[in-house]
């Protein structure tokens, strides 16, 4: 299940005591205010904690090394007040290892043309003083945040909202846990990939079980507790016998809610936060997970389908920086699967073999059970649906062999033109920006995987600052994509990372 965990985010005010006692305490006072605002704001998803105002290279050293101690930081927010000599930073930037934003702002919004004097320009500087804390930062080749912009503006508390949810997925990147049952499936390429160097760089931890031991927590479930979860679902969701028997309908489904709650109870008591399963290995398993998957997705597990443990730690870290957001459209495990070339109707329909999360459904959420080729198990129930229309991005983690690259696409969610009454999945069309020709050709061209981790409620931006974070490289596909450009792009890139740039 994902809990909303309290993270806070450090306010850190630079200055010197060059300027005298009052202007000192009209520093602490006016980041004060700022700091009460932000929070009172309703925009920010965490609280902004104020820190008293870092003068020496001492007071950074030991608030650095304070906020890399306390489990509910996030991050700092850093912003010079006056000028605050770079050097005194060295020290305290060196040994920080949580995600920094660099708000550059200051607490006045206009000049005072009438009043303004030399003591309002030695105290109000930031202009100047956080030009000198940025060069350090530079220089020490650190990843960080820049927001530039008047702290009170929404759409300036908007990118620093953006910010703390990219930083919470750093944050949270180092506790994911990735159970795999069984092991990828054979001969494919993009489920496969270099799990001590994903420790190493995301501190994702990857591990696999047979896949009758976690079956055999599945048969632990009672019936007591099976039945009572189908109940839940005949509440919860449309059941579409379609000529079947109700009581062999039911009895399908409820091989999926004892699915669900064996591997709920596996993950909980092996403190995992994503799983991949493999239909060519399912041991002692009556169907492959479908809805039971879909229901874990739900809940806030990453899932990747064919032993995609890649996938599945990025469906868990996009929920997590989504979570708690105000209007959440949803995020899910994807594969690209049909195109339709119709000119002006082009896209991509996208769906998997059963395991859609439905967060991302728009009208009924339905029940269905029908035979599934892969797997020579019994017809697995599943949830259909058809996704929410509106801008998304879909990621793709990619191994190169010597690195990782982020793929992330923005594209553009549509409703399809008629119903697929035979087609017996959840479903999502859209069209990559900047168009099916170009984003398919890039996504190619920069080597993305037919399986996805989408969202309705991230940007590219985010999930670019994430990549950032992480030291990896971070190929955009979007609007101002030209395949001439990216080619360029991609050329650079490999010639960079072989020489550690």
């Amino acid at each position: 299940m994902l809990e909303m965990k309290n993270y806070q985010f450090w306010f850190c005010t630079g200055s010197q005591d060059l300027y005298g006692q009052e202007c000192l305490e009209h520093v602490a006072e006016h980041s004060k205010i700022m700091v009460d605002r932000l929070n009172q704001s309703g925009v920010l998803p965490y609280e902004v904690v104020w820190k008293p105002t870092l003068l020496t290279n001492a007071m950074i050293r030991q608030t650095f090394n304070e906020a890399n101690a306390d489990e509910n930081c996030a991050g700092v927010i850093t912003w010079m007040h006056t000028f605050s000599p770079a050097k005194s930073w060295i020290l305290g930037l060196q040994e920080y290892r949580k995600p920094l934003l660099h708000l550059h702002t200051q607490f006045n919004r206009e000049i005072p043309y009438d009043s303004i004097d030399m003591d309002f320009m030695n105290e109000n500087q930031s202009a100047h003083g956080d030009r000198e804390y940025g060069h350090i930062v530079s220089r020490m080749r650190m990843e960080r945040k820049v927001i530039v912009g008047f702290w009170d503006d929404k759409d300036v508390q908007e990118r620093i909202a953006s910010w703390m949810r990219t930083a919470v997925g750093v944050i949270e990147s180092s506790h994911i846990r990735v159970m795999r049952i069984a092991d990828n499936m054979r001969n494919v390429a993009v489920t496969e990939g270099d799990k001590v160097e994903a420790q190493i760089k995301f501190g994702w931890e990857v591990d696999a079980y047979p896949v009758n031991e976690i079956a055999d927590a599945v048969k632990e479930v009672s019936k007591g507790d099976t039945d009572a979860l189908v109940e839940e679902y005949y509440d919860k969701y449309e059941i579409l016998l379609e000529g079947r028997d109700a009581e062999e309908f039911r009895r399908h489904v409820a091989v999926q809610a004892q699915i669900e709650l064996g591997f709920e109870r596996f993950l909980e008591e092996k403190n995992y936060q994503a799983i991949v399963t493999h239909f060519g290995d399912l041991g002692c398993l009556q169907q492959l997970p479908g809805l039971a998957i879909q229901r874990l997705m739900e809940k806030g597990y990453g899932f990747g389908g064919e032993g995609d443990w890649k996938t599945a730690a990025m469906v868990r870290l996009m929920k997590i920086m989504t979570q708690g957001k105000k209007d959440a459209k949803g995020t899910s495990f994807m594969e690209d699967y049909t195109y339709n070339l119709v000119p002006g109707k082009e896209g991509i329909l996208e769906a998997h073999m059963l395991e859609v999360c439905p967060t991302i459904a728009e009208g009924p959420i339905s029940i269905k059970c029908q035979p599934l080729t892969m797997g020579d198990r019994e017809d697995p129930a599943r949830l259909v649906f058809t996704s929410k229309t509106g801008k998304g991005v879909a990621t793709s983690l990619i191994d190169l062999g010597d690195r990782f690259r982020l793929i992330i696409n923005d594209v553009n969610c549509k409703k399809v033109e008629q119903p697929m009454p035979k087609l017996p999945v959840a479903t999502a069309f859209w069209t990559p920006e900047p168009s099916l020709q170009t984003g398919a050709e890039a996504w190619i061209l920069a080597g993305g995987a037919h399986h996805t981790a989408f969202s309705y409620d991230l940007t590219a931006e985010q999930m670019g600052d994430w990549a950032a974070a992480m030291g990896i490289e971070a190929v955009y596909i979007d609007k101002d994509t030209t395949i001439r450009n990216l080619k360029n792009e991609l050329r650079w890139n490999e010639a960079a990372y072989r020489l550690n740039l």
